[in-house]
């Protein structure tokens, strides 16, 4: 029996509608149909890849080490912005550098990082992520790699950004506000401020007094504000990239 291949997971900001992960799995399949892909997310922060780089960074640690992640929020596609091919602990993500892979790059131990020298003979001029980065991901996932050149981790954009941010990264379609922050050195009595809101922890949305937002820390380990049975983005007036203030 033939092992498995490794997964293609998907992470964009291209939205849940239209004819483009369809695309992309397309040209996989057209490398090699045995390969599965899985859609990560396609509502990442709309051509923002810094407030992305924090999502992806979280969801990427809970991906199996054999995992390939296409990784595409390219508000630079076209330019002369690099196509990267970085293996972190294992895994591998393929998109550009333009920093949405930095994050998920500083909170690896082990990582390496390579311009990709492959190039589609057909590559459309904004769609790398069908022409470029998921054919070089589908090869590396069958063990054929495209043409790679070692970079310099310091060379490439976000290398020196935090390892978290206090803003807000995302909304759930519950309107959740995902923070970029993991709470990780966070005590019991921490408050945070957002909104001009003072918001308190609960352990639970069923923990948590319905007439007021809390946060607490999320499934994919980022310190979220929420607002039972509500949308706190809503309720606040949230919008993406707000800040966040923790207070003692």
């Amino acid at each position: 029996m033939k092992p498995l291949l490794p997964p293609l997971f998907w992470f964009t900001d291209f939205g849940a509608a239209g004819p483009y992960v369809g695309q992309m799995e397309a040209a996989v399949w057209r490398v090699s149909p045995a390969l599965r892909t899985i859609n990560l997310l396609s509502d990442a922060p709309v051509a923002d890849p810094e407030l992305s780089a924090y999502l992806l960074a979280a969801l990427v640690k809970q991906l199996p080490a054999e995992a390939v992640v296409v990784a595409v929020v390219d508000p630079g596609v076209g330019s002369d912005r690099a196509p990267l091919a970085v293996q972190a602990d294992r895994r591998w993500m393929i998109g550009p550098d333009n920093g949405l892979l930095a994050v998920a790059m500083r909170q690896a131990q082990d990582v390496v990082a390579y311009a990709i020298d492959w190039s589609a003979q057909d590559l459309s001029v904004s769609f790398h992520g069908r022409d470029l980065f998921a054919p070089a991901a589908a090869g590396i996932a069958i063990g054929k790699l495209p043409a790679l050149t070692r970079v310099a981790l310091p060379h490439l954009i976000g290398h020196d950004w935090p390892l978290e941010t206090a803003r807000i990264v995302y909304f759930d379609a519950f309107g959740n506000a995902f923070t970029g922050l993991t709470g990780a050195a966070f005590s019991a009595d921490v408050a945070l401020e957002c909104a001009g809101r003072r918001i308190r922890p609960a352990r639970v949305f069923a923990d948590a007094d319905p007439s007021a937002p809390f946060w607490y820390r999320n499934s994919c380990g980022l310190i979220e504000i929420a607002w039972p049975s509500q949308s706190a983005q809503a309720r606040l007036g949230l919008q993406l990239g707000d800040p966040v203030v923790v207070q003692g």
